[in-house]
């Protein structure tokens, strides 16, 4: 059986009157994850609820809420505070999760009875729990917590930080949480340990651990080893290599899956592998796969459900251990699922969004035929909105080698044939994609943008993920090159086909989006009149001795080593934007987090360096964002950064004119609901 969700946004809609802005995405509520009960039953799920960035510039909270299936009706369990780690405690009629409340150690494990009531402290720790899981008797977990950190002997009234020095590893232990007094066991492993999953029968536990707690190793060096509940002891060790997110057992205890790569140059964990539980080698099934695992579950002996990104459109599945019987349940071409559970009797919970909302919560009950129910309606001031019309464009790429696909917001009340200015958004990775659901937030301009007359388009390039193992490998050891050339050849089909105004293109993007901003306004820079550059690459020599993932780097994007010969160096300086600052002529705006690991702010400072030194006459600004790392993740950062992105677009992309007055430095920022 196979289920096409149809387009349900509505262009127009004649009693709209709202233009959305970043006060309304400031205040965007949504859904980040579900879990249905064994019977089906119960579905528990999490709801976002950011912070007010006019009173205070913290992260969002996490609550928990849960829905009646027979009942029809959802009521909020936990608000006091954010929860992580929603799950049904087996033989237990309550959920259970991670929160933290006045006199806990950092997060300790709650519980809240189904049928309502306050949330009851089931187990704390000396140090804050990271993740958990349930043995199938309810009464058992294992656990992992940060080991103690070594403190300063110093006589000083001041600690010095020692890079990557004196880092704790994530330890995993075992304990029963009905023993008030019991001492956790651990589980004795070198290294950090990520992920675990006690076998059916409970008398073994899969984990991963890394070598140590660095990011790189967290990326690229996670080992599965197969652990004795009562002794504690390592009983089989699986071979696999790169990247992992996910080890599921097989029903009868005998085979694990994971959701891992291919190998160790895959830039993604989204390929399934099978590999005995008594260790081995994985062997990958469904290897022509175009497409992307996003997440397994081995549901039956024969069966494993699985959720996978196929270009811009998402799919809930199943597929038999060896690769075949490959079925799709539900395909979704204008929802993006970012999640999914599966009840013992086949009826699934999943979150999505659409072009027309952020992300809620489904239902997709067992009945042969049924069609998905929406069951959240969070952000009701969308339904008087005024949204633009998104829609999938298909270009073939310059070489013939690809067609690309990707997503384009029509401005408001768009007139066919009606020439525009583009807004490209470039998304991070490059192992990333753009599903067709809801696009707009604080660094997408979206609907915003959308809004102001702008049109924005999301192309996903090659590397990007969601189009298989080929697609995925064919940016390596080629920075900045057909990659980015294929995100300039959409905005040419875009001019084609008379949406774009050739003279007024713009882009954006975080990250390696934030390289191809920096790349478009340097290198191509005579096509490109606005770009807003976000925690973004523009000098590879030093990006790579100062990011905390080289490894990574290495193994799954450049596949070279830029100190292996002479002309190395000089091909990873050509590949950088600060090497063709000559070229610039476009205005940018360029913004980071001044914390950041994964991209040094220092990237941001010398691309600023460069033009205001050998470009004085193109616009610039950096900004700075105190306390943000990679992305903002704070309620008034995001706001400052959505203003300052769309008036610089405003300034120099809607007019097309290079030579305007640099904007004030302040933010833009309107009093709080106007």
């Amino acid at each position: 059986m196979t289920l096409i969700l149809s387009f349900l946004f509505i262009h127009s809609i004649s009693f709209a009157q709202t233009e959305i802005t970043p006060q309304h995405i400031s205040k965007v509520t949504a859904v980040t994850g579900s879990a249905i009960s064994d019977d089906g039953n119960h579905i528990a799920y999490t709801v976002s609820v950011p912070s007010d960035p006019y009173l205070e510039n913290a992260g969002s909270q996490t609550e928990l809420h849960v829905y009646s299936v027979s009942e029809g009706i959802s009521k909020p369990y936990y608000t006091s505070g954010s929860v992580s780690g929603v799950q049904f405690r087996p033989e237990n009629n309550s959920v259970s999760f991670l929160a933290s409340q006045s006199g806990d150690n950092g997060r300790a494990l709650y519980e809240v009875p189904l049928d309502g009531g306050e949330a009851v402290k089931l187990f704390g720790f000396e140090r804050s729990i990271l993740s958990y899981s349930w043995h199938n008797d309810g009464n058992h977990i294992v656990f992992t917590a940060f080991d103690a950190a070594e403190s300063s002997d110093s006589p000083l009234p001041y600690t010095a930080d020692v890079y990557e020095e004196n880092r704790p590893n994530r330890k995993a232990y075992i304990t029963n949480v009905m023993h008030s007094n019991h001492t956790p066991h651990l589980i004795d492993l070198e290294g950090s340990v990520y992920m675990m999953a006690w076998s059916p029968e409970g008398s073994r536990i899969a984990v991963s651990a890394a070598p140590t707690p660095t990011v790189d190793d967290f990326y690229m060096a996670q080992q599965v080893f197969v652990i004795d509940y009562r002794t504690r002891e390592v009983v089989a060790e699986v071979n696999n290599e790169g990247k992992i997110g996910q080890i599921v057992w097989s029903p009868d205890g005998t085979q694990l899956a994971l959701r891992a790569g291919m190998d160790i140059h895959d830039p993604i964990d989204g390929r399934i592998l099978i590999v005995s539980a008594e260790g081995g080698t994985p062997r990958i099934i469904d290897r022509g796969f175009e497409g992307k695992y996003e997440h397994i579950d081995w549901t039956d002996t024969n069966e494993i459900s699985f959720l996978a990104s196929i270009s811009t459109s998402t799919a809930i599945g199943t597929i038999r251990p060896d690769g075949r019987s490959k079925n799709y349940v539900l395909e979704a071409d204008a929802h993006a699922i970012t999640s999914f559970s599966k009840a013992t009797g086949g009826a699934v919970s999943f979150t999505a969004s659409t072009p027309a909302h952020p992300t809620e919560l489904f239902h997709l009950s067992a009945r042969r035929n049924a069609e998905p129910e929406r069951l959240t309606h969070h952000n009701p001031w969308l339904e008087e909105a005024e949204l633009g019309r998104q829609e999938v464009v298909r270009y073939t790429a310059r070489d013939g080698e690809f067609d690309i696909e990707g997503m384009l917001i029509y401005p408001v009340n768009y007139s066919e044939g009606t020439r525009v200015p583009v807004i490209t958004v470039v998304h991070g990775g490059p192992e990333a994609h753009y599903s067709n659901g809801w696009l707009t937030s604080y660094s997408m301009p979206g609907q915003m943008a959308a809004a102001k007359g702008y049109a924005v388009f999301y192309p996903n390039y090659r590397g990007s993920t969601g189009r298989g193992v080929d697609f995925a490998y064919s940016s390596q050891s080629d920075l900045a090159g057909k990659e980015f050339d294929d995100v300039v050849d959409g905005v040419d089909y875009l001019i084609e086909q008379g949406v774009a105004d050739r003279d007024r293109i713009g882009v954006t993007g975080g990250s390696y989006g934030g390289y191809a901003s920096a790349w478009m306004s340097t290198y191509y820079s005579d096509r490109f009149a606005a770009s807003v550059m976000f925690v973004g690459i523009s000098n590879n020599l030093s990006k790579w001795g100062t990011s905390d993932i080289p490894d990574e780097l290495f193994l799954v994007h450049s596949r070279e080593r830029m100190w292996e010969s002479d002309d190395m160096w000089m091909n990873y300086l050509k590949r950088s934007p600060v090497y063709y600052v000559d070229r610039s002529q476009t205005p940018i705006l360029i913004m980071h987090g001044a914390e950041d690991t994964r991209v040094h702010p220092a990237q941001s400072l010398e691309l600023y360096r460069h033009i205001k030194v050998r470009k004085p006459d193109v616009p610039v600004r950096l900004v700075w964002y105190p306390g943000e790392g990679h992305g903002n993740t704070r309620a008034s950062s995001r706001l400052d950064y959505a203003y300052r992105m769309l008036r610089w677009f405003d300034t120099y992309l809607m007019t097309g004119d290079a030579d305007a007055e640099l904007p004030h430095w302040d933010a833009p920022i309107p009093e709080a609901g106007e």
